[in-house]
């Protein structure tokens, strides 16, 4: 369950983690003592006596960034003064002979003075250069440069996992806003990675909870409506549902509201002999408002807890599908309105979400077929759109395959 999604997330956490481990060690290793003399000395010692004056600015500024390009290169773990000489070597323009000139060095505390006899020049091209790469390979923080390359991957693995655009670009933006500029303790990157990413993902799952068991205790009956289009499971969670209530000690009703599929009105009365409760049903094609109603009185009558009422879906005309549900939603009063989801729907999830939740309102959502999706986005997507909580995930046909959404732990299943 969810596979794919956590593999797309798994790769972007080792990607950012890989390369703050680079600058890290790179970081480590150059702020040993008298390392970065070091490397000015072995610097000096190729110098050529020019003046700065005799290599244009522009080439300064082409060759500080090619040496640090290639002291960045995730290959480059930990950086050594022969690969500063070899990296400015290699990208130095050819420069003529050097006069001969005499150079005494007297060594101080932490710096080398360097006395050029014949003509002492301005602070060389070669020190300046050195300075700025130390600098620059020294950098612990993580840089812009560093991780887009990453988060563009993650953003278009985020999509391909059904995650909408807008979520996909919410959560690599979280993730540019935690980490770039910010330093990472050695040996700690992943987990820094990591609990960016976990502070994004529950930031968009932080949403208003319904304790639905405690809520049901607080009027008699209480009401749910189970909206969403054919074939996303209505019906089947709504015998789940029934049966989770029952086994917290609830009675329940069934109302066969979805009066515009015979097999809608047959499949639910199966599910109520198999957990023996009631179904209160009319005839095909019947107003589905009456029929809820009458479900509404008959739980009233005989003192049931929890009536669970069906609805149709019917996708091809949905204006007469809003129409009705609109009624339904007038006359029965729901108490809770709870959005049935098929997770295998991708990124048409948001746009039903959205359909329902305009037309009349939605309490909370249920996502089923978890059991067969790799990629679970839509949960991220629909929780952001409607900030409404996810009651239950569906994971296969039997009525014990109903899991209650717990964010953390669904977070924690991504992320582990």
């Amino acid at each position: 369950m969810l596979g794919f999604l956590k593999k797309k997330l798994s790769k972007a956490i080792e990607g950012i983690t890989k390369r703050a481990e680079v600058k890290e060690k790179a970081a480590e290793e150059l702020s040993k003592p008298g390392v970065k003399e070091e490397i000015k000395q072995a610097i000096e010692t190729v110098e050529p006596q020019v003046k700065t004056e005799a290599v244009p600015e522009e080439t300064v500024k082409q060759v500080e960034e090619a040496v640090h390009e290639k002291l960045s290169e995730p290959k480059v773990s930990e950086p050594s003064i022969e690969a500063v000489e070899h990296a400015i070597e290699e990208e130095m323009p050819k420069t003529p002979e050097p006069q001969e000139v005499k150079i005494d060095v007297v060594p101080k505390l932490e710096t080398v003075e360097a006395e050029v006899i014949v003509e002492k020049p301005k602070k060389s091209l070669f020190k300046k250069l050195a300075e700025k790469v130390v600098k620059k390979v020294t950098e612990k923080k993580l840089e812009l440069e560093d991780v887009q390359p990453i988060l563009q991957e993650l953003e278009t693995g985020l999509i391909e996992s059904d995650v909408a655009v807008e979520v996909s670009e919410k959560i690599t933006g979280d993730l540019k806003n935690a980490l770039v500029g910010g330093e990472i303790k050695r040996g700690k990157e992943k987990e820094a990675v990591t609990d960016a990413l976990r502070k994004s993902l529950l930031g968009i799952l932080s949403v208003p909870e319904i304790n639905l068991e405690d809520a049901t205790r607080e009027k008699k009956p209480f009401v749910i409506l189970f909206l969403g289009f054919n074939g996303a499971g209505k019906t089947t969670t709504i015998a789940k549902v029934g049966k989770w209530l029952m086994d917290k000690g609830h009675t329940v009703v069934f109302a066969a509201g979805d009066t515009w599929r015979k097999a809608a009105i047959e499949q639910l009365e199966e599910h109520g002999k198999a957990l023996n409760v009631n179904v209160i049903k009319h005839t095909y094609g019947a107003d589905p408002a009456a029929v809820i109603y009458d479900g509404i009185e008959h739980a009233k009558a005989r003192g049931i807890d929890v009536l669970l009422a069906d609805s149709a879906g019917r996708t091809h005309v949905n204006q007469n599908l809003i129409n009705e549900l609109k009624k339904v939603v007038r006359v029965a009063k729901p108490d809770l309105k709870v959005l049935v989801m098929d997770s295998l729907v991708g990124n048409d999830a948001v746009e039903q979400a959205k359909m329902f939740n305009e037309a009349v309102g939605v309490d909370a959502v249920v996502f089923t077929k978890l059991d067969v999706n790799q990629k679970g986005g839509a949960i991220l997507s629909v929780t952001h759109l409607l900030k409404k909580p996810v009651l239950f995930l569906g994971t296969g046909q039997e009525y014990e395959k109903l899991i209650k959404f717990d964010s953390t732990k669904f977070v924690d299943e991504l992320l582990i």
